[in-house]
């Protein structure tokens, strides 16, 4: 398109002559060309469309790297470059999938300049955490921010998304949405604030994020609210290793670290345990309402201020001794106390198909798998606290819910047990489950009645389990700790076990299973440990000297 004598001068006065001096020195070093392609809808408010090009016409000026041309919505590029649009920005899309739907004025003109230096560069500029994190990522991330050109937060959680696409070309893909062109999309969306971030159709981020924070959101596909960042140390040496990140685990860390002891904590998945996986906690004493997965964001930001976190590094080996030796699946711990914190995992029906048909519609977790149930039927096995607060959440989602307990009453809290029934979730008293059926996925279940003695089929297409737990007790046993007759650590009240330097403390040593319980739990664990690490119990007296 030929330029005008009017376009020429709108294009050189459009940006201020000392920022073109500047933006000259910061591209004149940038190795690579910059393909800009801007693609628009004849007869649209074309004043919009020519303040876009003579932007990108006084960048074009800037530096001779940028190379922009303009096409209309019909052209052969658009289904090429998945361009349905007017107007959009794609850059680079012969290396790149970037592209900016709607055009990049007011504070947005930051995430313009910092995407042409980012692709004139050729590097994400991520640092080296944060591409620790995105080398992790094997799988598809279709990355949508939705922006506004009044926000001065949505520059930085755009450049995230732009640089994640740079360190990842072949994985990730990037549009930035300006509300103010794509209010359709934000309707759809329900972004009506910006910045927020979608990977697919998974929020995971609202609000402006650290470049780490971002990636981990990205890689976890949920909004993270902390950062751990990666360690190459072959070697680590603590006065105290905790073993489990759930509120006891994190809560000792907190107490240890504060009472002087350099202290590590290892998990080896995510951290919280249990908690993170509770849609609702309503009895955690100052809290009236919140998710679990909150509250142990919470309290690994928390425990983060003080100790080191290894997640995702599960604990292979123990070897007793002064000091105790621990191998992880990355490195090796040296510590002069080891505290047991590993929880307890769900319990299993043992019902025939339930380990074949796990993840295809047996789950343990509605708050993971509960969303893909929007409008299907679902069985909900179990009868306690937890079992009663994930039929309701379940009920809530939108599934067809009904409740499965072996016995003839629940033993749910009270007001839980209420809003069941408010609900009018339907229960089936006196009812086990004795075989999950299906071929490729659950279609059924057998149930049997103990009072009428008969068996049932009650078709489903989920079947949602929270019938107790089993303590996590591989280690325990692996070193000799002492166990009690029902299968949890033995302690001696103040979480010392059988073995000198080895300690226990949350859901592993059975008893109440509460949020709170644990971390006090924990808390006295961390006590009791400071004072035997300060005067060792376990030393023999040594003999009175002779004069």
């Amino acid at each position: 398109m030929k330029k005008s004598p009017s376009d020429a001068a709108a294009a050189e006065n459009f940006l201020p002559k000392d920022v073109q001096e500047q933006l000259k020195e910061v591209f004149r070093p940038l190795p690579n060309d910059i393909p800009v392609y801007l693609f628009s809808r004849k007869g649209e408010d074309q004043e919009e469309i020519q303040t876009g090009r003579n932007l990108m016409a006084a960048l074009q000026l800037v530096s001779d790297k940028i190379k922009f041309k303009e096409y209309d919505l019909g052209h052969q590029q658009a289904p090429k470059w998945g361009i349905d649009r007017s107007p959009t920005l794609v850059f680079a899309p012969e290396q790149y999938s970037i592209k900016y739907l709607g055009l990049p004025l007011g504070e947005e003109g930051r995430t313009l300049i910092e995407t042409l230096i980012l692709i004139g560069l050729g590097r994400s500029q991520l640092n080296d955490q944060a591409r620790k994190v995105m080398a992790r990522i094997n799988e598809p991330r279709q990355v949508r921010v939705f922006v506004s050109p009044s926000c001065p937060y949505c520059p930085q959680q755009a450049v995230n998304a732009v640089k994640a696409a740079i360190e990842k070309p072949g994985l990730v893909s990037v549009e930035i949405v300006d509300t103010n062109y794509n209010a359709d999309l934000a309707e759809r969306y329900q972004a009506f604030s910006v910045p927020q971030t979608w990977a697919g159709e998974v929020l995971i981020a609202r609000g402006a994020q650290p470049q780490e924070l971002f990636v981990s959101s990205l890689e976890q596909m949920e909004e993270q609210a902390y950062f751990i960042p990666a360690s190459d140390a072959p070697r680590v040496e603590a006065d105290l290793v905790i073993i489990g990140g759930g509120p006891a685990g994190l809560t000792a860390g907190i107490y240890a670290a504060r009472s002087g002891l350099k202290t590590v904590i290892v998990e080896r998945a995510n951290l919280g345990g249990q908690v993170a996986l509770t849609p609702v906690v309503e009895n955690y004493p100052g809290v009236k309402r919140i998710a679990g997965k909150d509250l142990v964001d919470i309290m690994a930001a928390h425990a983060l201020q003080y100790v080191k976190i290894f997640p995702r590094e599960p604990v292979m080996d123990i070897k007793l001794g002064r000091p105790i030796e621990l191998l992880t699946s990355l490195r090796r711990f040296s510590a002069r106390a080891v505290l047991l914190a590993t929880g307890a995992a769900h319990k299993k029906l043992g019902a025939p198909g339930e380990d074949r048909l796990a993840g295809r519609g047996v789950s343990y977790c509605s708050t993971c798998d509960g969303p893909l149930f929007k409008g299907k039927k679902v069985a909900m096995v179990g009868g306690g606290n937890s079992a009663v607060t994930e039929a309701l959440h379940l009920y809530h989602l939108g599934a067809q819910v009904t409740l499965i307990h072996r016995r003839e009453a629940l033993r749910a809290q009270e007001h839980l047990v209420q809003d069941l029934f408010d609900k009018k979730i339907p229960v089936l008293w006196n009812t086990e489950v004795k075989e999950i059926r299906g071929r490729e996925k659950v279609t059924e279940i057998e149930l049997y009645n103990h009072q009428t003695k008969k068996t049932e089929t009650l078709p489903v297409d989920g079947v949602f389990v929270s019938i107790g737990y089993t303590p996590e007790v591989e280690l325990a046993k692996k070193i000799g700790l002492d166990l009690t007759p029902e299968g949890y650590i033995q302690h001696d009240g103040r979480h010392r076990t059988n073995i000198p330097g080895v300690y226990s403390a949350g859901d592993v040593e059975g008893g109440y299973k509460q949020i709170v319980v644990a971390a006090g739990a924990g808390a006295a664990a961390a006590m009791t440990i400071f004072e035997d690490l300060t005067h060792p119990y376990w030393q023999e007296a040594r003999p009175a000297s002779r004069s």
